[in-house]
Protein backbone atom coordinates (compact mmCIF):
# COMPACT_ATOMS: atom_id res chain seq x y z
CA UNK A 1 0.00 0.00 0.00
CA UNK A 2 2.92 2.78 0.84
CA UNK A 3 4.44 1.70 -2.62
CA UNK A 4 0.85 2.50 -4.18
CA UNK A 5 1.02 6.24 -2.59
CA UNK A 6 4.44 6.70 -3.78
CA UNK A 7 3.70 5.87 -6.92
CA UNK A 8 0.68 7.82 -7.24
CA UNK A 9 2.24 10.62 -5.59
CA UNK A 10 5.33 10.42 -8.14
CA UNK A 11 3.48 11.33 -10.98
CA UNK A 12 1.23 13.91 -9.25
CA UNK A 13 3.81 16.10 -7.40
CA UNK A 14 6.62 15.45 -10.07
CA UNK A 15 8.30 18.88 -11.01
CA UNK A 16 6.96 20.30 -13.36
CA UNK A 17 9.06 22.93 -15.99
CA UNK A 18 7.03 26.51 -16.35
CA UNK A 19 4.19 26.66 -19.07
CA UNK A 20 6.45 28.59 -21.82
CA UNK A 21 9.29 26.06 -21.49
CA UNK A 22 7.32 22.74 -22.10
CA UNK A 23 7.22 22.78 -25.64
CA UNK A 24 10.80 23.81 -25.93
CA UNK A 25 12.78 21.41 -27.84
CA UNK A 26 16.35 20.75 -27.00
CA UNK A 27 19.07 20.52 -29.28
CA UNK A 28 22.07 18.75 -28.49
CA UNK A 29 24.59 20.04 -31.08
CA UNK A 30 23.48 23.76 -29.76
CA UNK A 31 23.66 22.33 -25.76
CA UNK A 32 27.34 21.32 -26.86
CA UNK A 33 28.08 24.91 -28.01
CA UNK A 34 26.57 26.30 -24.70
CA UNK A 35 28.24 23.90 -22.14
CA UNK A 36 31.59 26.48 -20.94
CA UNK A 37 29.70 27.29 -17.47
CA UNK A 38 28.74 23.50 -17.09
CA UNK A 39 32.54 22.16 -18.20
CA UNK A 40 34.29 24.44 -14.98
CA UNK A 41 32.60 21.90 -12.41
CA UNK A 42 30.86 18.98 -14.17
CA UNK A 43 33.46 18.52 -16.66
CA UNK A 44 36.44 17.81 -14.25
CA UNK A 45 37.06 14.34 -13.27
CA UNK A 46 37.24 14.12 -9.37
CA UNK A 47 36.35 17.86 -9.04
CA UNK A 48 35.43 18.50 -5.50
CA UNK A 49 33.26 21.67 -4.07
CA UNK A 50 33.62 22.75 -0.72
CA UNK A 51 29.84 24.14 -0.68
CA UNK A 52 27.71 23.52 1.44
CA UNK A 53 30.32 21.10 2.75
CA UNK A 54 33.28 19.60 0.22
CA UNK A 55 32.02 16.83 -1.87
CA UNK A 56 32.49 15.70 -5.29
CA UNK A 57 30.24 17.84 -8.23
CA UNK A 58 27.68 15.46 -9.63
CA UNK A 59 28.23 13.68 -13.00
CA UNK A 60 25.79 14.65 -15.28
CA UNK A 61 26.72 13.33 -18.48
CA UNK A 62 23.98 10.54 -19.44
CA UNK A 63 21.58 12.32 -17.16
CA UNK A 64 17.89 12.49 -18.50
CA UNK A 65 16.93 15.84 -19.92
CA UNK A 66 13.94 16.09 -18.47
CA UNK A 67 15.95 16.19 -14.93
CA UNK A 68 17.78 18.40 -15.68
CA UNK A 69 15.38 21.07 -17.42
CA UNK A 70 13.73 20.33 -13.99
CA UNK A 71 16.67 20.84 -11.85
CA UNK A 72 17.77 24.28 -13.58
CA UNK A 73 14.82 25.69 -13.41
CA UNK A 74 14.11 24.84 -9.82
CA UNK A 75 17.43 26.85 -8.91
CA UNK A 76 16.77 29.62 -10.82
CA UNK A 77 13.53 30.05 -9.02
CA UNK A 78 15.13 29.38 -5.73
CA UNK A 79 13.24 26.18 -4.90
CA UNK A 80 16.80 24.71 -4.67
CA UNK A 81 19.08 27.21 -2.93
CA UNK A 82 22.48 26.77 -4.17
CA UNK A 83 24.39 30.57 -4.63
CA UNK A 84 26.49 29.32 -7.87
CA UNK A 85 23.81 27.58 -9.03
CA UNK A 86 20.79 29.83 -9.16
CA UNK A 87 23.60 32.38 -10.76
CA UNK A 88 24.43 30.09 -13.49
CA UNK A 89 20.80 29.21 -14.05
CA UNK A 90 19.40 32.82 -13.85
CA UNK A 91 22.20 33.55 -16.74
CA UNK A 92 20.26 30.76 -19.24
CA UNK A 93 17.34 31.27 -21.43
CA UNK A 94 15.05 28.58 -21.76
CA UNK A 95 16.23 27.59 -24.56
CA UNK A 96 19.49 27.37 -23.56
CA UNK A 97 18.01 25.16 -21.13
CA UNK A 98 16.51 22.62 -23.12
CA UNK A 99 19.63 22.20 -25.37
CA UNK A 100 21.96 21.75 -22.28
CA UNK A 101 19.23 19.04 -20.85
CA UNK A 102 19.38 17.36 -24.38
CA UNK A 103 23.22 17.89 -24.91
CA UNK A 104 23.98 15.93 -21.82
CA UNK A 105 21.31 13.00 -21.89
CA UNK A 106 23.33 12.24 -25.02
CA UNK A 107 26.57 11.49 -23.42
CA UNK A 108 26.04 8.80 -21.09
CA UNK A 109 28.20 5.49 -20.16
CA UNK A 110 25.68 3.17 -21.97
CA UNK A 111 26.76 0.72 -19.35
CA UNK A 112 24.60 -2.30 -18.10
CA UNK A 113 22.82 -1.75 -15.52
CA UNK A 114 22.38 -4.07 -12.44
CA UNK A 115 19.24 -5.56 -10.67
CA UNK A 116 19.62 -3.89 -6.96
CA UNK A 117 17.53 -6.42 -5.60
CA UNK A 118 20.64 -8.53 -6.65
CA UNK A 119 23.17 -6.55 -5.30
CA UNK A 120 21.85 -4.70 -2.08
CA UNK A 121 22.99 -6.01 0.81
CA UNK A 122 20.13 -6.87 3.83
CA UNK A 123 20.95 -3.26 5.80
CA UNK A 124 20.48 -1.65 2.16
CA UNK A 125 17.45 -3.66 1.09
CA UNK A 126 15.59 -2.11 4.40
CA UNK A 127 17.14 1.00 3.73
CA UNK A 128 15.33 0.85 -0.09
CA UNK A 129 12.21 -0.44 0.92
CA UNK A 130 11.51 1.81 3.58
CA UNK A 131 12.47 4.84 1.22
CA UNK A 132 10.44 3.69 -1.48
CA UNK A 133 13.48 4.65 -3.92
CA UNK A 134 12.97 2.16 -6.69
CA UNK A 135 8.95 3.16 -6.85
CA UNK A 136 9.98 6.73 -8.74
CA UNK A 137 13.76 5.90 -9.63
CA UNK A 138 13.03 2.68 -11.51
CA UNK A 139 14.38 -0.94 -10.77
CA UNK A 140 18.17 -0.65 -11.32
CA UNK A 141 17.41 3.29 -9.78
CA UNK A 142 17.87 4.30 -13.63
CA UNK A 143 14.89 4.06 -15.19
CA UNK A 144 12.75 6.82 -13.47
CA UNK A 145 8.97 6.45 -13.47
CA UNK A 146 8.70 10.49 -14.81
CA UNK A 147 11.62 12.23 -16.83
CA UNK A 148 11.87 14.88 -14.03
CA UNK A 149 13.26 12.34 -11.94
CA UNK A 150 16.75 12.00 -11.73
CA UNK A 151 18.64 8.49 -12.24
CA UNK A 152 20.71 7.58 -9.51
CA UNK A 153 22.12 4.85 -9.62
CA UNK A 154 26.31 5.45 -9.36
CA UNK A 155 25.96 8.95 -8.35
CA UNK A 156 28.77 9.98 -6.48
CA UNK A 157 27.32 9.25 -3.10
CA UNK A 158 29.15 12.12 -1.70
CA UNK A 159 26.68 13.94 -3.85
CA UNK A 160 24.00 11.98 -2.89
CA UNK A 161 24.46 12.13 1.03
CA UNK A 162 24.49 15.94 0.74
CA UNK A 163 21.67 15.97 -1.88
CA UNK A 164 19.37 13.54 0.54
CA UNK A 165 20.10 15.86 3.63
CA UNK A 166 19.28 18.77 2.03
CA UNK A 167 15.67 17.63 1.09
CA UNK A 168 15.75 17.58 5.47
CA UNK A 169 16.52 21.31 5.03
CA UNK A 170 14.05 24.17 5.31
CA UNK A 171 15.21 27.18 7.85
CA UNK A 172 18.43 28.16 5.85
CA UNK A 173 18.39 30.99 3.54
CA UNK A 174 21.16 29.40 0.95
CA UNK A 175 20.80 25.39 1.89
CA UNK A 176 18.30 22.95 0.65
CA UNK A 177 15.91 21.92 -1.44
CA UNK A 178 11.81 22.59 -1.82
CA UNK A 179 9.88 19.48 -2.73
CA UNK A 180 7.34 17.75 -0.96
CA UNK A 181 8.09 14.02 -2.06
CA UNK A 182 11.69 14.06 -1.22
CA UNK A 183 11.34 16.32 1.79
CA UNK A 184 8.63 13.94 3.38
CA UNK A 185 11.24 10.90 2.68
CA UNK A 186 14.09 12.33 3.86
CA UNK A 187 13.16 12.96 7.30
CA UNK A 188 12.05 9.94 7.41
CA UNK A 189 15.94 8.81 8.06
CA UNK A 190 18.96 9.18 10.42
CA UNK A 191 21.73 11.13 8.74
CA UNK A 192 23.66 8.03 9.46
CA UNK A 193 20.87 5.88 7.25
CA UNK A 194 21.20 8.70 4.50
CA UNK A 195 25.24 8.01 4.50
CA UNK A 196 24.76 4.21 3.97
CA UNK A 197 21.74 4.76 1.45
CA UNK A 198 23.98 7.13 -0.69
CA UNK A 199 26.87 4.93 -0.40
CA UNK A 200 25.13 1.88 -2.23
CA UNK A 201 23.20 3.60 -4.57
CA UNK A 202 26.78 5.23 -5.43
CA UNK A 203 28.29 1.81 -5.85
CA UNK A 204 26.19 0.71 -9.19
CA UNK A 205 26.99 0.47 -11.94
CA UNK A 206 25.95 3.52 -14.05
CA UNK A 207 24.87 5.66 -16.97
CA UNK A 208 26.46 8.37 -15.52
CA UNK A 209 29.39 9.69 -16.35
CA UNK A 210 31.67 13.00 -16.33
CA UNK A 211 33.08 13.98 -20.00
CA UNK A 212 36.47 15.97 -19.54
CA UNK A 213 37.38 18.59 -21.53
CA UNK A 214 39.81 17.87 -24.42
CA UNK A 215 42.77 20.10 -23.35
CA UNK A 216 42.53 18.64 -19.94
CA UNK A 217 42.41 14.64 -20.68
Amino acid sequence: MKNLFLTLACFLMAASLPAQAVDIKGDATAGAKKNALCMGCHGIKGYHTGFPEVHQVPKISGQGAGYIRSALHAYKTGERKHPSMRTLASSLSDQDIADLAAYYESTGTGATLADTAELASPVATELLTKGGCVTCHGANLSKPVDPSYPKIAGQHSDYLYVALRSYKTNDKPMIGRGHPIMGGIAKQFSNAELKELANYVGSLPSELQTMQRARIK
